[in-house]
């Protein structure tokens, strides 16, 4: 009687089984011989999440090779039959359990990836996951681990990286929150990242000898292992673009006192004792001074930067000029914080600073309570940077009265210069008073800053003759770390080239003025030459002078904009009015362009006049283009010039030392 029912109850086992095998598609994992990644997945029984968890894998893992690694802990279930499920995965099946800890050191033992890779089987990937998490330790040597942003299936937040304090005790940073704020959406270095989502180099894993056996079974040595990254000397960071929907408490369960999961407790006072030294002078007190707990910066200089949005770096020159700064900042050490007087955070410009580790003030939520962000981190604001007088008032007296930080005062260029010469070209009196206006605003801003920065050698002059006893420091508008040559020769290239975003009037002034009393002149000496107008923003004027001498391109992104640099012979830099040292120019000498300018092209820039003599009137302007045109001789040695200037005047460490003396 008993041999019956053993019997029927074998087959009766059978026939559940092949039911289920019934009930999913078979999933086919990608192959490769060579992984950068290995994942490894420990189980123990749970078929249906983890089912899930690898169809997810299969699904939004692409043009990455991988390698899938189950480490089977003598599941019962289905999971006994993953073959009949799953291709192209290799499948660990334990003869004795051996535990999470022992899994995954065995798992990574066999892998074969760059990276190993930890993921919980309760876990659904997301699409981009795997690429967004390979993005920054391929890019920089010195991240050693790296995990996920992890939100439970409602979409709640459930960790935007760890917090560790001196007493040892382990939070999930913004646990129950909307995973949408901008404090979880930026990369940071962070104490530890949980184990449900976590990527280790495997030159790292190898060195600190993988996960701690002291930790057996489960428990705190995703902790442990983050610990020992940072005394091997690498970074542990927390990157929000992958996102994991992690189920949580679905293999060990929630009871503190059975199970695997009494084993947090036990585990925590081990890791407490194993690191008391180090967190007693790394790590802060429980729950105070969460500002620099987040993102481990109680050790780096904050600096507040404000501008009127997040900078569209490829679209105008004041974009340009501030994204470049910021990404200096990052490269300094700073923390870095960015509020955009819009509150908006326009991609994919947004994305770009938050994967530079800045975190933008953006959204509904912070329109309503700067005031109340600023007060409230106070004692964490060390500088900030105010750009543009008509933003930087809004700001002045509510950080001189509520911080200590120093002020530095950006204007990009002294607007009021820029009004008053419109007002000369075209005498409309209400020029005049907006050149007025702004002049109060801007000394305004000049008096109350502690330092002010300028782009321009002449508008240095001037605050120095009005502000004496102000730091005032000259900054270069941009740097670089190389010029751009082509490799075209002179006399395969054609046309002119204008560049300039036209939302900034003296740009469509000067290109409409070129194109009805120069370009004329021009063509009658050279009737195949070509315009190419380019920038965001033409106005109709503009666009109905297309035609097919003239070409009004709009906006185009950065190496479609290399490619004309590489293809014309002259940029035209014919500017009426205007302040400042002019992105156009600068950039026209980065590519190895001569130039042909007015006086205000090349305005505040030093020593210019050496290299460039600046025409104003239209027949000058034109007699210079139809002799630089086709004499190779001379437009290498103009070409060569533009290139020495940018390399002597815009350098990185130029950039460096002048942002260095301001702060």
């Amino acid at each position: 009687m008993k041999l019956y029912k053993r019997n029927r109850n074998r087959r009766f086992k059978g026939r559940r089984i092949h039911k289920g095998l019934r009930l999913v598609n078979r999933l086919v994992v990608p192959s490769s011989s060579q992984p950068l990644v290995s994942i490894i997945i420990p189980v123990y029984n749970k078929w249906s999440f983890t089912y899930k968890c690898l169809m997810s894998i299969v699904q939004h893992t692409h043009g990455i090779p991988y390698e899938i690694i189950v480490m089977d802990d003598r599941s019962n279930d289905l999971t006994a039959r993953i073959g009949h499920f799953v291709k192209r995965v290799t499948v660990i099946r334990n003869k004795v359990k051996r535990g999470f800890l022992h899994n995954c050191n065995h798992g990574a033992a066999i892998s074969k990836g760059k990276y190993v890779l930890f993921l919980n089987n309760d876990t659904i990937v997301t699409p981009g996951w795997l690429a967004h998490l390979l993005s920054l330790p391929e890019k920089d040597p010195t991240i050693g681990i790296i995990g996920s942003k992890l939100i439970y299936p409602d979409g709640r937040l459930q960790e935007a990286g760890g917090i560790v304090f001196n007493n040892g005790y382990a939070r999930n940073y913004g646990r129950l929150d909307s995973p949408d704020k901008h404090e979880y959406n930026y990369v940071k270095e962070v104490d530890y990242i949980s184990g449900a989502s976590i990527m280790i180099r495997k030159e790292v894993w190898n060195r600190i000898g993988g996960f701690d056996q002291h930790f057996a079974p489960a428990y705190s040595e995703d902790v442990d292992i983050a610990f020992k990254a940072r005394q091997h000397g690498y970074k542990v960071i927390y990157q929000p673009k992958s996102v994991v929907v992690h189920y949580e408490g679905v293999s060990h369960g929630t009871d503190l006192n059975t199970g695997i999961k009494k084993y947090q407790v036990i585990n925590q006072q081990k890791f407490r004792e194993k690191w008391a030294g180090v967190l007693q002078r790394d790590q802060l007190a429980d729950g105070e001074h969460l500002f620099w707990a987040r993102e481990r910066s109680r050790n780096k200089k904050t600096i507040l930067v404000i501008d009127y949005g997040v900078p569209s770096f490829d679209k105008d020159a004041g974009s340009r000029t501030t994204f470049m700064y910021l990404k200096l900042f990052v490269d300094m050490g700073f923390n870095v914080k960015f509020l955009p007087d819009n509150f908006i955070k326009p991609e994919p410009y947004g994305t770009e600073l938050e994967q530079l580790g800045i975190e933008i003030l953006y959204g509904p939520q912070d329109r309503g309570y700067y005031e109340h962000w600023i007060v409230r981190h106070k004692e964490y604001i060390d500088y900030v940077l105010l750009n543009r007088p008509n933003i930087s008032h809004h700001y002045m007296d509510l950080i001189k009265a509520f911080t200590r930080a120093k002020i530095l005062y950006y204007g990009h260029d002294m607007h009021y210069v820029r009004e008053l010469r419109r007002f000369g070209l075209e005498n409309n009196r209400e020029l005049l008073q907006a050149s007025e206006f702004i002049k109060k605003l801007e000394f305004d801003m000049f008096s109350k800053a502690d330092t002010v920065l300028t782009c321009s050698d002449s508008e240095k002059r001037i605050i120095e003759g009005n502000f004496p006893n102000k730091q005032t420091v000259l900054l270069p508008a941009y740097y670089f770390d190389h010029t751009i040559p082509t490799s075209k020769q002179w006399h395969e290239r054609n046309g002119l080239l204008f560049v300039g975003g036209f939302n900034h009037s003296p740009n469509t002034d000067g290109i409409l003025w070129f194109c009805r009393d120069i370009l004329p002149i021009v063509q009658q000496a050279i009737p195949h030459i070509h315009l190419f107008i380019a920038g965001s923003n033409p106005p109709p004027a503009l666009i109905g002078l297309q035609s097919d001498r003239i070409t009004v391109t709009g906006f185009i992104p950065d190496d479609v904009l290399r490619q004309l640099y590489g293809n014309t012979k002259i940029a035209i830099i014919p500017l009426r009015y205007g302040a400042g040292v002019k992105g156009k120019t600068v950039e026209a000498m980065r590519h190895h362009m001569p130039l042909v300018t007015t006086n205000t092209g090349i305005e505040g820039l030093q020593n210019i006049r050496q290299i460039i003599e600046p025409v104003n009137a239209p027949h000058a302007f034109a007699e210079q283009i139809i002799q630089l045109y086709n004499n190779d001789s001379l437009l290498a040695h103009k070409a060569e010039q533009s290139r020495m200037y940018v390399e002597t005047y815009f350098s990185r460490a130029k950039a460096l030392e002048s942002m260095r003396s301001a702060l």
